[in-house]
């Protein structure tokens, strides 16, 4: 057997692992064990491994920022206080709720990522709707699942996947908003009426007009200040393109810091609860990535890409889109999108066509539970509450919901030129 057929069949492997779950194992294990397996067998070299794991340095200190900002912000009730001044404004209306939700969940992921709203915004919206005695709160806890996808790409900080595409070659904030923010507006507006239509029977229930606000504390306005704070930063380094990755762990560290002094409580009561398994889950994927490289998969995908919109650039914008939206379910949009961004940052390629391939990388994973990690972190916290949905029933739903939502942004970023 060569050793490209047996890279790809490792990375074959350890990339189902991390969709499925077997043994219910994390899915860090199966990204770590795959790539160490590589090392071992001696299919790439251990300087080889680091230079993969070295590529995604940007994406762990943007990831390890906003996990610590949105831990910092659900230990001191923010998301709780929030949600529960979006149930109150509902007065009662259960389609106003809805609504109210999806709209926190659209500011939660343009600003702390979609990864923030699976994780912390779940149990808040789950509070939420407890509190207001909704007999089917499932339509609430969807609203999480798929704007969390569906809000990913209107700014570079909103989805980590949008750092890998881009790599070191990310737009200034000022280029991103002209090629972005109309298809961001249409996946966002479209995902919400199929989401809407599809909840319609659930959304005729009775919910509560009395619903108590919690008192936010003073940790919580710090946070809720490190946050606001953080976005100006992060919205000033993208204009100056300038990497997201340190500014973003900074002021991670800094919002935690004085959150935890103010209150005069140790480290630890934040950092044990951050789900740190994802920064080893990212390194080995990217470790897997680079023995895919070393394969010639990504310079062939790049050729194909560059020879497609040397025919037409529309044509090749289109088929990679969509391509690349149907290979995140079954692949994950992780490794899908390490692999697109690898091909489209090695070769000029139309930015007609890395528009399309970043939206497909984000917007595609809201057809399957097993599309991104966000959906994956998503149904964990899902879990915890008692709540549950199998891959048949979220899969009807989302051929339903995502289909319309990337013809349509995929549309109006053509509209871009």
């Amino acid at each position: 057997m060569s050793s490209h057929v047996l890279i790809w069949i490792i990375a074959a492997v350890a990339t189902a692992g991390v969709i499925v779950r077997p043994l219910d194992w994390p899915e860090a294990i199966w990204a770590v064990t795959g790539a160490a397996l590589l090392v071992a067998l001696r299919l790439i070299t251990p300087q080889d491994a680091l230079i993969g794991v070295g590529k995604g340095l940007d994406v762990y200190l943007f990831l390890t920022g906003m996990m610590l900002l949105a831990e910092i912000a659900r230990g001191e009730g923010l998301f709780d206080w929030l949600a529960a001044h979006a149930t109150r404004r509902a007065k009662g209306s259960p389609t106003r709720l809805f609504l109210l939700i999806y709209g926190v969940g659209t500011i939660v992921t343009i600003f702390l990522s979609n990864d923030a709203t699976a994780v912390v915004l779940t149990p808040a919206v789950a509070a939420a709707v407890s509190t207001a005695k909704a007999k089917q709160p499932l339509p609430y806890l969807l609203v999480c699942a798929f704007i969390a996808n569906a809000a990913s790409f209107v700014l570079p900080i909103s989805n980590p996947a949008n750092l890998v595409i881009y790599g070191h070659h990310m737009p200034p904030l000022l280029e991103w908003l002209p090629r972005y923010l109309l298809p961001s507006a249409v996946s966002i507006v479209a995902t919400y009426l199929a989401l809407r239509w599809a909840q319609r029977d659930a959304l005729r229930q009775e919910i509560a007009t009395d619903v108590p606000v919690p008192t936010l504390s003073a940790g919580g306005k710090t946070a809720a200040l490190g946050i606001a704070t953080t976005a100006v930063v992060l919205l000033a380094a993208s204009a100056f393109d300038i990497p997201l990755g340190l500014p973003t762990a900074i002021a991670g560290v800094v919002t935690v810091a004085v959150v935890l002094i103010r209150d005069r409580k140790g480290p630890w009561i934040t950092i044990k609860d951050v789900s740190w398994s994802v920064l080893p889950l990212v390194a080995g994927l990217f470790v897997l990535v680079e023995a895919l490289d070393r394969t010639g998969l990504i310079a062939t995908i790049a050729t194909f890409l560059q020879a497609s919109a040397a025919r037409s650039a529309a044509d090749a914008a289109w088929g990679a889109g969509i391509a690349v939206a149907v290979l995140s379910n079954l692949m994950n949009n992780l490794p899908v999108g390490l692999i697109a961004g690898s091909a489209v940052q090695s070769a000029p390629v139309a930015d007609q066509v890395t528009r399309a391939i970043l939206i497909g990388v984000d917007l595609g994973p809201n057809l399957s539970i097993t599309g991104s990690l966000a959906t994956i972190l998503w149904l964990t916290a899902l879990r915890r509450e008692g709540q549950r949905i199998g891959f048949g029933p979220f899969l009807k739903l989302g051929a339903l919901i995502m289909p319309p939502a990337l013809i349509l942004a995929i549309g109006a970023s053509m509209l871009f030129g």
